[in-house]
C-alpha cells in the first residue's frame, strides 16, 4: 500500500483546534493489499474510491461492505475497521480526515 499526503491545513489558527490538521491523502492498495485495522474515534474521515474496488470490514457490520469506483464512505462515530483489496486491479482511494498532529 502506498499512502501519500497531498495536502494539509493546520486547524489551530483556522478554527482554534491546535494540534489538529485537515489532510488529504491518496492511497493505492495493490491486489491482495490491506489497510490495517484502525479506529476513527475522534478522527472523522471521508473516503472516495477513485478506481478499482475494495472491501471494508467494520466493527459495526456483520458482513463486509464492497466499495466501487465513484462511491464515498463516511467514517466517524468511533468505528473501527480495515480494508482489503481482493480484486485483480489496484484500488485508488482519496481520504480526507481530521488528523491529530501536524
Amino acid at each position: 500500500m502506498t499512502d501519500n499526503v497531498i495536502g494539509k491545513v493546520d486547524l489551530g489558527p483556522e478554527i482554534n483546534e491546535p494540534g489538529r490538521s485537515l489532510r488529504l491523502r491518496r492511497l493505492e492498495i495493490q491486489p491482495g493489499g490491506v489497510v490495517p485495522w484502525h479506529s476513527h474515534k475522534d478522527r472523522p474521515a471521508v473516503i472516495l474510491v477513485q478506481s478499482g474496488q475494495i472491501k471494508e470490514y467494520r466493527s459495526n457490520c456483520a458482513t463486509p461492505i464492497t466499495h466501487k469506483a465513484g462511491e464515498v464512505s463516511q467514517e466517524f462515530g468511533g468505528i473501527s475497521h480495515y480494508w482489503v483489496n481482493d480484486g485483480k486491479s489496484v484500488a485508488v482511494l482519496y481520504s480526507a480526515d481530521v488528523f491529530h498532529g501536524e
